[in-house]
């Protein structure tokens, strides 16, 4: 059974169609890349499986089970991680109080009570997962001190801490310099490979496309025009028409 499934979505936003009929599924384990020209419905897309939007047909399921119309609170209790394209982290807080926060909002303590004693819950619990995006030396520091590559690994350690079955990213290399994204890129491979994390993300650096992504989905004007291996997707003369370029481009 796929942890994700997507099945003839379709959504318009008045006389426009951002999706029309776009099926797909994602296997745990699996890095899936969700690529397109600008307008082409990624973050419609994205969007609606993370809760943030409805979609007007078709279905979200998540290892079965229908969770379309669920809310991203919802879905992260049932294993829905999510970053974004700008970082989402608590600049005011430190780094190991970021992670905490993410740990007590999945175990559902989230009163008043549990933010007063925040420095004190789930403390070793957050600094394992600080060593594992290799932030631990920095867990004390104030979110906002971090250099944007950090921000970036924090984000992922935020989203770790709901224990996800599926991590959506929304372009992770973002703002990153070529050799942060091939670091954040190695990073999120050896995290998905320990933990048999489904993965699904959009991204415009292909660099970081065909480096990390098993599959890649291709979507045009709302419809989903090629699915494939990177090499497959490299090769294909109509993302190479619609997106990528000439052959030459392709190969950058």
């Amino acid at each position: 059974m796929s942890v994700l499934a997507v099945e003839h979505l379709t959504k318009r936003f008045g006389g426009v169609i951002a999706l029309e009929d776009v099926s797909f599924s994602v296997e745990a384990g699996e890095v899936v890349a969700l690529i397109g020209p600008n307008g082409a419905g990624k973050s419609t897309c994205f969007n609606i499986v993370n809760g943030q939007l409805a979609a007007d047909a078709g279905e979200v399921r998540l290892f079965g089970a229908r969770v379309g119309g669920l809310p991203p609170r919802a879905l992260f209790r049932q294993g829905v991680g999510r970053t974004f394209q700008i970082a989402a982290t608590f600049p005011t807080m430190t780094v190991v109080e970021n992670v905490q926060m993410a740990l007590v909002s999945a175990a559902r303590a989230i009163r008043w009570p549990a933010f007063a004693s925040l420095p004190r819950q789930k403390r070793d619990e957050a600094q394992a997962l600080l060593a594992r995006v290799g932030l631990a030396d920095a867990a004390d520091r104030p979110a906002r001190a971090l250099a944007y590559g950090d921000v970036k690994r924090l984000e992922l350690a935020v989203a770790l801490a709901g224990r996800p079955r599926l991590l959506l990213m929304d372009e992770p290399a973002a703002g990153m310099a070529p050799n942060e994204r091939a670091a954040l890129v190695t990073l999120t491979r050896d995290v998905v490979a320990e933990g048999d994390v489904a993965v699904l993300f959009t991204e415009h650096s292909m660099d970081v496309v065909f480096a990390f992504a098993d599959r890649i989905l291709v979507l045009a004007a709302g419809r989903l025009i090629a699915s494939g291996t990177p090499e497959e997707i490299r090769a294909d003369p109509h993302v190479q028409a619609v997106y990528l370029g000439g052959p030459e481009e392709a190969e950058t």
